[in-house]
Parts: C-alpha cells; structure tokens; sequence
C-alpha cells in the first residue's frame, strides 16, 4: 500500500442537495464490468425499496443509457437551471450519452471536468418529497483527471473495485483502489465480476483464473464484497436495456444489503 498522504479536497464537498449516500463503482481496467455492475446494484437497491441514481462520469464510453433503455435523444429537461433526469425502473439517470446523443465526446481534459461537474451539481437528483438514497457513479477506466475532479467536486462515501479473476485485471484494480485511498476516499470493498461458469451439466469454469478478487481485498485489507458469474441472462439484460430476471441479481441483492450496513 502506498504511504503517500490523501490529497485534500479543494474546490467544492458542499453536499448535493437531497441526496444521501455517494458510491464510486470503480475500476483501473476497462471491459470487467463496471457499468454492468452498477446498474445491476441500482435495480437491486431499488427493488429494496430505495430512491437510486446513476452518474455515467464514463464520458468517452457512456453505456448507461444503453443499459436503462433510456433514448439518447432525449435531452434532459431545464428547470430553474437544473437539468431533470430522465427515470427508467424507478433509477435516475444522467450520462453525457443523454447531452451528446451517439456523437462521439471528442474533448479535452477541461472540458470532461466541466461536463463532469455540471452532470453532478446541475441535476436535480432529488426533492425534499422524494430524496435520493443512493447516487452510484459510474466511474470510467484508468486513474485520471475525472477521479481527481469527481474526488474535489463532492465528498465520496465510498468506492467499490471492480475486476476480473485475472491477474491483469488485479493489478489494474489495485492501481484504482490506491488511488482512491490517495484521494481520501474510504474502499467498501472488492467485486470479482466473470469470477466462473456454470455449464447446463452444472460444472464450474474458471475462464479467467480463480481468486484474483479475493486475493486483492485480503492483500489490501478490505471486503471482499462477492464473486459473480458470468451468466447470458446478465449479458442480454444489458443489451436490452432489461431488468434481469431475480435469479441473476441475486448476487447483486446480495452486495446491496452490506451496502446498506
């Protein structure tokens, strides 16, 4: 583990208005599921009975929309200069796939800070009536200028890491989670997405390797927070824009409840 000191916030932790709990879903790795993650944990959250939102901070690689079934048309409402997000399954949603449509997002660090902060501060993503329980983020590959932004503009309650049992997939998560503890930011724990799958016979594949997650939360003294399989209903859920069936989020049923503790 790193010995360098937290870098303090510096620009703005005022608390977003109406919303309680703020949870990173974060990887250094691309590809291991994040955004997968974190909608399944919204619909699970919000199928306990909580107010969810969702923050796409992947600003080149926006796939929440996708995912909610949300039209990238749709461009988002403007009242008194917040913008309104759209809400699919009962989860609130903002991505820049909602500004932009399909268009590619061709911009410079400056400016990913800008859309960045104005997607978190400009959205109404609760009311006194209806406050937010939860706003998950989720957070794009790498250790960049979006962690270092997202960490200045709002005080994080936690992050979650999200990899594969392989080892490159490990060693990117480590590099993730060290950098949020950098940034002051508290680990809930360790997600090992892909961790196997079960064939019709019921045997168990280890396709990536075994462990990795584990290993990773022990070494680092963490949660381990659970192993989820790869399973085709997950996959076609996402595509669709689909709620999938209860027997595949149940894992994710599983990480909501110590969320909640």
């Amino acid at each position: 583990m790193s010995s360098s000191k937290p870098i303090p916030p510096s620009i703005n932790h005022s608390p977003l208005a109406h919303v309680g709990r703020i949870v990173a879903i974060a990887s250094g790795k691309g590809g291991v599921g994040k955004s997968t993650t974190t909608v399944n944990l919204a619909h699970a959250l919000t199928h306990a009975g909580n107010r969810v939102g969702i923050l796409d901070a992947d600003i080149y690689g926006p796939s929440i929309p996708r995912m909610l079934q949300l039209d990238t048309n749709l461009r988002p409402e403007m009242v008194d200069g917040q913008m309104i997000p759209p809400i699919s399954y009962g989860i609130r949603a903002m991505s820049i796939g909602l500004v932009m449509g399909e268009q590619a997002a061709i911009l410079r660090a400056p400016m990913i800070t800008k859309a960045l902060v104005q997607m978190l501060r400009l959205t109404r993503w609760g009311t006194a009536e209806e406050p937010l329980d939860y706003l998950l983020i989720d957070m794009p590959p790498g250790t960049g200028d979006i962690n270092l932004s997202l960490a200045q503009n709002v005080k994080l309650d936690g992050a979650m890491i999200v990899t594969t049992p392989q080892e490159v997939s490990v060693m990117d998560a480590r590099k993730a989670l060290h950098a949020m503890r950098k940034l002051g930011v508290a680990i809930l724990g360790v997600i090992e997405n892909m961790s196997y799958f079960t064939d019709p016979a019921g045997t168990r594949h280890a396709l990536f390797g075994t462990g990795g997650g584990k290993k990773l939360a022990s070494e680092e003294g963490v949660n381990f927070l659970g192993e989820i399989a790869v399973d085709t209903a997950l996959g076609i859920a996402a595509d669709t824009g689909a709620i999938p069936e209860k027997q595949a989020l149940l894992p994710y049923i599983s990480i909501a409840n110590l969320l909640k503790h």
